[in-house]
């Protein structure tokens, strides 16, 4: 059998990270034990994981989490991986309104639950509602949260009949079909990150469905693609003004907030 020390003086793909996934042991510990030798069942497992990463397989899936904001997330193939982007709708998100008073907080098409369970995590003073059409990232969601949030399974706001809020928050499909980066993703599902021909299906949809869930003076907060801003925010206009517009941390347009006009 091969020794740690074997491995980490190779050039494949990420082994360290696949050496720790395969062993269950962090960094450290493979340094500090490099003459360790790997046992057979070890050796297939590691072998295991190598051939998924070369395949493409994202390492997220392999390991079962992800990191984003703060916390630590169980990612499933039923679920995008999070992305250091849409970190930036929480930092909008808790700038909107005083941490200690009561808000109530939709979180559309929710995956994984990172947005709505990063917000409730950071401020527990406000009502979080999570939605997703796919009952099994939903099921994801619920391992993922440790607070109280309010689960409901539908596409968009059929799950949520007869609620307002006052600010509703989304990461929605917006890729376009055929789009060439698609192939990158192939192993995410494909339903939460195509909407389209331009990408806008579902930002069309939410925008024109939002007014009747927000309440007076509520926002509505998007993540988008970097090349749609422009027409997000014609969108937008009929119902909504103070539009702002957000860069990500790549100063890619990333992200556009609107408060309702009534």
């Amino acid at each position: 059998m091969d020794t740690i020390q074997n491995y980490l003086s190779s050039d494949i793909i990420d082994i360290t990270l696949l050496l720790s996934l395969a062993l269950n042991k962090n960094h450290a510990q493979l340094i500090s034990h490099n003459n360790y030798q790997l046992s057979s069942n070890e050796n297939n497992q590691l072998n295991q994981f190598i051939k998924h990463r070369q395949s493409g397989v994202p390492f997220a899936y392999l390991s079962g989490t992800k990191g984003f904001y703060h916390l630590d997330f169980k990612v499933t193939p039923d679920t995008l991986i999070p992305r250091p982007e849409t970190e930036l709708l929480i930092d909008i998100a808790l700038g909107l309104f005083n941490h200690n008073q009561t808000c109530e907080v939709l979180d559309l098409g929710t995956g994984s639950g990172v947005i709505a369970i990063t917000i409730s995590n950071k401020n527990p003073n406000w009502n979080l509602t999570a939605t997703d059409f796919s009952i099994n990232a939903l099921a994801v969601a619920k391992q993922n949260t440790k607070t109280n949030i309010n689960f409901q399974l539908g596409s968009w706001f059929e799950a949520t009949p007869n609620q307002t809020f006052d600010l509703i928050i989304s990461n929605p499909p917006y890729i376009k079909q055929n789009d060439i980066h698609l192939n990158e993703l192939r192993f995410e599902p494909q339903s939460a990150l195509i909407s389209g021909k331009d990408g806008l299906d579902d930002i069309k949809t939410i925008i024109n469905n939002t007014p009747q869930f927000l309440n007076e003076k509520g926002y509505l907060l998007l993540e988008h693609g970097f090349n749609q801003q422009h027409k997000i925010i014609q969108l937008l206009k009929d119902n909504f003004f103070k539009i702002q517009k957000f860069k990500d941390y790549n100063q890619k347009n990333r992200a556009i907030l609107a408060q309702i006009k009534h």
